[in-house]
């Protein structure tokens, strides 16, 4: 069985010291040797932004896609090879901007990969511009008089959404966030989980001190029952967002590849795809 240091490889993040992303790493990886996998076991994908980097960082099957669209990727890496563990990983930009579309469909789809959003509320890989995760009245780049825009609640999206796992966590606790990735994992269906991530060089409000002043933890609530779904969203609601744990998880249904009829259990990458020359024949015949 691997370690979480056979996770690691010889590449250096680049991430600015301090970031948040840091310990997002660590928690991937420790949650897939809690887990049991071996690194050929697992495939991560990312998009783009600071955080998209991350796949190049675990010792893993990895892709760096284009901007917003880690899970269109990751869904097909899921269907090519359902054997691959896969999780997502992406920035607020990434998930909730342009990949806002895609995030959406992927949550009522339900596909059996995980999707790890790393949230620090502003566009750091340019520079620092609002994101749609930033507060109004927040001041930046794009913003200087501070946004007039709404933030956006990507847990109460992914409730309306039909989510069968919501949760969220902050980078600092490297022990809930791993659980929560575990869990994550073994979820049979889509499992969002966001994660307050600050960054250090270009967001000053949501910074390390601010999470722990603001943040709600489930672990406060021993008679918390995540499988109420309108409990969850009032939760939600009621805390402004800024609830950490396991919100919501629907155990009953059904993922995506289980609903597919016919759809082997064994990976197509590892089936013998290759067909005969009659079943060539009788395939061009239905074209005639």
């Amino acid at each position: 069985m691997a370690t979480f240091k056979e996770f690691r490889n010889n590449v250096k993040p680049n991430w600015c010291p301090g970031c948040g992303d840091f310990s997002i790493q660590a928690a991937i990886q420790r949650a897939a040797a809690n887990v049991g996998l071996e690194p050929e076991q697992l495939a991560v994908i990312s998009g783009i932004g600071c955080s998209g980097r991350i796949s190049g960082y675990i010792n893993a099957y990895g892709l760096h896609g284009i901007h917003g669209r880690a899970l269109p990727i990751a869904q097909g890496v899921k269907l090519a090879n359902r054997e691959l563990t896969v999780i997502a990983s992406g920035g607020d930009g990434d998930g909730f901007a342009i990949g806002m579309g895609h995030t959406v469909h992927a949550i009522r789809r339900n596909l059996n990969i995980t999707y790890i959003v790393m949230d620090n509320q502003i566009y750091g890989l340019t520079k620092g511009q609002t994101s749609p995760r930033s507060a109004e009245g927040f001041k930046t780049k794009s913003t200087p008089e501070g946004s007039i825009e709404s933030t956006l609640s990507p847990l109460e999206i992914a409730m309306s959404a039909g989510a069968t796992f919501v949760a969220q966590s902050f980078s600092s606790d490297l022990k809930g966030l791993t659980s929560l990735i575990e869990q994550g994992i073994k979820h049979e269906g889509f499992s969002l989980i966001n994660v307050f991530s600050p960054c250090v060089t270009f967001n000053k409000i949501n910074t390390y001190d601010w999470f722990k002043e603001n943040i709600v933890s489930l672990d406060g609530f021993p008679d918390y029952d995540p499988s109420n779904r309108m409990a969850a969203m009032n939760k939600i609601m009621e805390t402004n967002g800024l609830l950490t744990g396991l919100i919501y998880q629907n155990t009953t249904r059904k993922s995506y590849e289980d609903m597919i009829t016919g759809f082997k259990s064994e990976g197509l990458a590892n089936q013998e795809l290759a067909i005969t020359e009659e079943q060539f024949n009788q395939l061009v015949s239905e074209f005639k």
